[in-house]
Order: structure tokens, then sequence, then C-alpha cells
């Protein structure tokens, strides 16, 4: 048993269940995670009916056989998750009716909804309108049923909306009831004949709730794409952004290789030029060398120039002694008297 199932039976028990009330039938009783029988009042006769023997069972019933039980018999009659497995699920609809006693209460609960689930079969689900067609079945057979309440429940943690309604075999007095079970359970489609008549709508909705979470799925959907539309926008901005700025980096990469290439060339020129200066510096260093071998020189020259100046200041102190010894000799009277024989040894030398 689902999730939803199991609360809206408990709001049946809670809502429709009368002090009088003393036996209740339920049809599709195996518990599969779950009974009905655990929100029926303690002290009640409960009969649990279904096809094979198994936990809750008290009677196995032949699909599609009359019950086995008498004509208004008992005071209530239950069925969940089992119509939509019954081959002719109106036929048992009679049967349930048919063991209730005049202005008993039958309680029907079967998928709206979701996905298939052999048991042996999967053959129905019910919408809104599923309790008004029973009861005119009921009336075209000749009896009497009236719907205290009808809707289809919310979609629930398990994936389920119950189709849930409650009906009342004709019989003396009115419906009784604390409340309604659409009144404790969120739901659509809501038909209420607590009053008596022709029972009212409430909640008319036209989409499912699976349809309705379509609806929010695509408009989510629709987002998404206007947003990835904008997206896609921004990014063929960003790409012609991208694209020029690549044009403006290859730009840059040729007049950075150009730079490379003119450094490269000036470099070489700069090597040319450092070996230039380096012969130059090759070539000053032989000068300065020259230089100093040339001052070195000169140093001498002029220190033998010195010692010449020097010798010659002392010959000519020499010579200005001689001459000054000579003109005392040629001014002497030794030299006047041997003039003439120097005269003779002279001529005689010549000759």
């Amino acid at each position: 048993m689902h999730d939803t199932a199991h609360t809206h039976a408990r709001l049946f028990f809670e809502n429709y269940w009368q002090p009088e009330f003393a036996t209740v039938a339920e049809l599709g009783s195996y518990d599969v995670n779950g009974r009905l029988r655990d929100h029926a009042p303690p002290g009640v006769r409960y009969v649990g009916m279904d096809m094979a023997p198994g936990p809750g069972v008290d009677v196995v019933v032949a699909p599609g056989a009359p019950l086995p039980l008498a004509d208004a018999s008992v005071d209530v009659a239950v069925t969940s998750s089992c119509f939509e497995h019954d081959i002719a699920f109106w036929d048992s609809f009679l049967e349930l009716i048919r063991i209730l006693r005049p202005g008993g209460l039958l309680y029907l609960n079967a998928p709206s909804n979701y996905a298939v689930h052999r048991y042996p079969l999967d053959c129905w689900r019910f919408y809104p309108d599923a309790g008004l067609a029973l009861c005119q079945w009921a009336g075209q057979r000749g009896v009497a049923v009236e719907l205290a309440e009808s809707f289809i429940g919310q979609q629930g943690g398990e994936g389920w909306c119950d189709f849930v309604a409650v009906f009342r075999k004709a019989g003396p007095g009115a419906l009784r009831r604390r409340g309604r079970i659409a009144g404790h359970a969120p739901g659509s489609n809501i038909l209420d004949g607590g009053a008596g008549g022709e029972p009212v709508r409430e909640a008319e909705r036209g989409q499912t709730d699976e349809m309705l979470a379509i609806d929010g799925l695509r408009a989510t959907l629709a987002e998404r794409d206007a947003a990835l539309a904008r997206q896609a926008v921004d990014l063929g901005r960003q790409e012609a952004a991208l694209a020029a700025r690549e044009a403006e980096l290859a730009a840059l990469r040729a007049e950075g290789t150009a730079r490379a290439a003119a450094h490269d060339d000036l470099a070489g020129r700069l090597a040319a030029r450092e070996g230039d200066l380096a012969a130059c510096a090759g070539r000053l260093a032989e000068s300065e060398a020259a230089g100093t071998a040339l001052a070195d020189r000169l140093a001498g020259a002029e220190a033998a120039l010195g010692a010449m100046r020097a010798e010659a200041a002392a010959g000519a102190a020499a010579l200005a002694q001689a001459e000054g010894h000579l003109r005392r000799v040629l001014g002497s009277r030794s030299w006047q008297l041997t003039a003439p024989l120097r005269a003779v040894l002279t001529l005689l030398h010549r000759h």
C-alpha cells in the first residue's frame, strides 16, 4: 500500500465511521506494505477478501465470482488499490453495494495515474467523473447509490494520485459525517454530495499532476532555453572579442618578431662594434706600450742630450779656456819670434 492510500483510508474512518457500525468487509485485503484493517475501530467484525490466501485475507474469492456474503450484511465496505486490476470493476462495485445494508458506506480508492503494476493485470485508471459514472451504472441496474464525495488526491511522495470516493447505499435518513476526506487531504476535481442532490464540483482542474509537472518542466526548459540563447549571444560577443584579441595578439606577435629580428641585427652590429672596440683597445694597448717605450727612449735621449749639453758646456768652457790660452799664446813674445819659422814649416809641409 502506498503512502497516500494509507492516509486516505485513515481519513475515511476518522470522518465517516458511526457508532452503530459494527461490520467491515474489504475487497483486496492482501497485506502488501500496510492494510486498511489497521484504521478500523477496535472490536468491529472485519472480513478481508482477496483472490489468494495470505496475510490479511480471511476469505478467498475467485476473480469475478460473487462475494460470499449475504445481501445487506455489512455496514461498511472498503477497497483500495484493487479496481485497477479488476477486468470488470463495475460488477465488483455492484457486489460491494449488494452486501451493504441500506445507508451503508463504500470507500473506494483507485489510482488515477502512474506506472503499470500488474496483479496479475493492470487495466484501469480513474478520472474525476468515475464516481458519477458508477452511480449511474448502479442506477441502470436498479440500485440507488449516492456519491458522498470524490476527488483526485495530490501526488504523494511515491508518485501516486489517488481517485478517492465515498458512496452511500440509499436508505433511511441522510448522510452523516464529521467532515470529508477532501477537507483534510490536498486534492482537485472535488465532487461533494454531502448536502444531498447533485454533487457540487469544487477545485476543478483539467490537468493532471503529471501534466502540471510537465508544464512546469516545459516552462523551466523554456527559461533555460532563453537563458541558453542569451548565453549564446554573450558567447558570440565573447568569441568576437576573443577573435579581436587574438588578432591583436597576432599583430603584437608579428611586431615582437620584427623587434626580435631588429634586436638580433642590433646585437650583431653591437657584437661587431664590440669586436672593433676590442681591436681598438688592443691597438691602443700596443700604442700605449709603444708610447711608454718611446717615452722611455725620449727620457734616455733627453738624458743623453743633457749629458751632451753638459759636455758641450764643458767643451765650450775648455774652448774658451783654450781660446784664452791661445790669445795669450798668440800675444806672447815667443809666438811672435817663432812666426817666421812656422811659415817656413807650413810651406815645406805643402810641398
